[in-house]
């Protein structure tokens, strides 16, 4: 049942100290555009200008800096109980991304892990010590179930995994499991879910 821990985890935390916290939020209703909504960044900055027969948006110069504190200020208001802002968010799915790519992973195996990720981070499941096990875990569960990899391409994507996120390959390979329990072994997802995230993957591969 949602919401139940898994026999063996204690009450509030999954597996350990770097587990998964118990999510508070449901997102079986997922939506695979919320984090990646390109109006993020705007926040205060955006101004809406309504005429009498169309609508414009001006945006004011303002120094990157700024606009990343005032976009993760207005995503930890919209989204309190996620513990990461939304600049390491996307700085997460740039290194799975490029992992995959290095590994040759197809876009839509991509795609799919940023689905296992996302909805790991809208529960609120991550925080600063397990994202990068959250995000190495969710890349290597993607390629299992939607390639055919021989036993030497695991062994790289693994040892990739291990080098661009610092972890340690045990751990990793123990976390799939943490992983698994969390997304209630739904592995397999519906085309809605995971086209999102391949067109915008494959228009910036152009």
């Amino acid at each position: 049942a949602r919401g139940t821990p898994a026999a063996g985890f204690p009450p509030g935390r999954l597996n350990s100290a770097v587990g998964l916290d118990l999510g508070p939020e449901d997102v079986s209703d997922y939506d695979p555009n919320v984090l990646s909504d390109p109006q993020w960044p705007c926040g205060k900055h955006k101004r809406v200008l309504i005429f009498a027969s169309y609508m414009t948006t001006v945006i004011e110069y303002v120094k990157p800096s700024d606009l990343k504190k005032d976009m993760n200020e207005t995503f930890k208001e919209k989204f309190p109980h996620i513990k990461l802002t939304l600049s390491k968010i996307r700085s997460l799915k740039r290194e799975m991304r490029s992992v995959g790519e290095d590994c040759g992973l197809q876009p839509a195996t991509i795609a799919m892990a940023f689905v296992y990720f996302e909805k790991l981070v809208l529960e609120g499941r991550l925080n600063k010590h397990n994202r990068k096990l959250v995000s190495a875990a969710c890349i290597l569960l993607a390629a299992k179930i939607s390639s055919d990899l021989r036993k030497q391409e695991v062994i790289h994507l693994i040892d990739k995994l291990e080098e661009r996120f610092r972890i340690g390959r045990r751990e990793l390979i123990s976390f799939e499991f943490t992983i698994l329990v969390a997304l209630e072994m739904a592995l397999y997802l519906p085309e809605s879910k995971v086209m999102p995230h391949y067109r915008r993957l494959v228009q910036q591969q152009l």
